[in-house]
């Protein structure tokens, strides 16, 4: 199996398939415009289920497709129905905020996919639009309910938690959760892109956010699936679903980090926080073969080093502080999550 500098192995691709968005979430894209990936530029569906080919021949057994909003490309079903036979890929995900996928769930179910993270992190309404900027609840929930009508599971909600934003909520979408019947998945705030003016002070940490659900419910910690999972998860002890935090700032997983992310314009990036990444569409395009391309993905993957949630960790706790904005990184339009 490929394994990295530090003896990760590649096991995970998170596939962005645009960089284009409905939504203008506070934490993640808040600008009105971008200097967005000109159309020719972003890679084809057959170019991409070439490389994800590839990528499972190099030990890539889990594949998430990301954005910007995936939703919003065409026909994303289509590409769907390429990816899911592939030998190797056992497991095959989609990230959405959910906005389009009323319409969408029973073509993506038909076309292969399983299962779906939704983002959401706010129940409420008027919050809701101001977090995304653009966004309503309802057509949110509507495709919640569509997913789930038409098989995909499991459902896991995706929320960013963000003091004085949305820290007061947390007990009610634990309850909506449970209710509905989808699991929780808790997301410390974190410096992501370059554009959301991340401050410590704004981050609401995993230990607070289990503290909050404990005031309520009972939880055994079950720990990170396949032990490389970004989220620790947590079963209620009332038999009522389980949870999972991602606590990449204050408890940092990058020694278990499997995960390589494929940018919409063809860019291999090692980790989430990255400044630059490796343009496999020149060879792609190029004429260069499948094992040309392999060896050449080889050679990126042997040689990271990526450590940054645990370098930010230690500089946090560090006499000289950690500055979010003196470090640039891909913007998540181009990047995915």
């Amino acid at each position: 199996m490929l394994r990295d500098g530090l003896n990760r192995p590649i096991q995970d691709l998170r596939i962005s398939v645009t960089d284009r968005c409905n939504f203008r979430c506070l934490y993640c894209m808040p600008l009105a415009e971008y200097d967005w990936i000109d159309r020719a530029e972003i890679l084809s569906y057959e170019e991409i289920e070439r490389l994800a080919r590839i990528f499972a021949g190099l030990g890539v057994s889990k594949i998430r497709l990301t954005g910007g909003e995936p939703l919003v490309r065409k026909n994303l079903s289509d590409l769907i129905g390429r990816l899911a036979p592939l030998p190797h890929i056992r497991d095959l995900c989609l990230t959405t905020n959910g906005a389009l996928l009323e319409e969408q769930a029973g073509a993506l179910r038909k076309a292969g996919l399983r299962r779906i993270n939704v983002s959401l992190d706010t129940l409420k309404p008027d919050r809701f639009r101001a977090i995304t900027q653009r966004g309503d609840l309802e057509p949110v929930l509507r495709g919640l309910d569509a997913a789930k009508q038409a098989g995909l599971g499991p459902i896991k909600i995706n929320a960013v938690i963000e003091r004085g934003v949305n820290d007061d909520e947390i007990i009610d979408l634990v309850e909506f959760s449970r209710r509905e019947g989808f699991a929780m998945r808790f997301i410390e705030y974190m410096d992501v892109g370059n554009t959301n003016h991340w401050r410590s002070e704004k981050l609401v940490s995993k230990q607070e956010i289990l503290a909050a659900i404990q005031k309520h419910y009972g939880l055994t910690e079950l720990g990170r699936e396949q032990g490389t999972a970004p989220a620790v998860n947590y079963r209620f002890s009332d038999g009522g679903g389980d949870i999972g935090v991602i606590a990449s700032v204050t408890e940092p997983f990058c020694g278990s980090c499997t995960r390589a992310r494929l940018t919409a314009d063809g860019k291999l990036v090692t980790c989430l926080f990255s400044s630059t990444g490796h343009d496999l569409k020149k060879p792609l395009r190029g004429g260069k073969t499948d094992a040309e391309i392999a060896a050449f993905i080889e050679s990126i993957w042997t040689s990271r080093q990526d450590r940054y949630s645990e370098e930010r960790w230690e500089a946090l706790n560090s006499s000289q502080g950690y500055r979010a904005e003196e470090h640039r990184k891909i913007e998540m339009i181009s990047l995915g999550g």
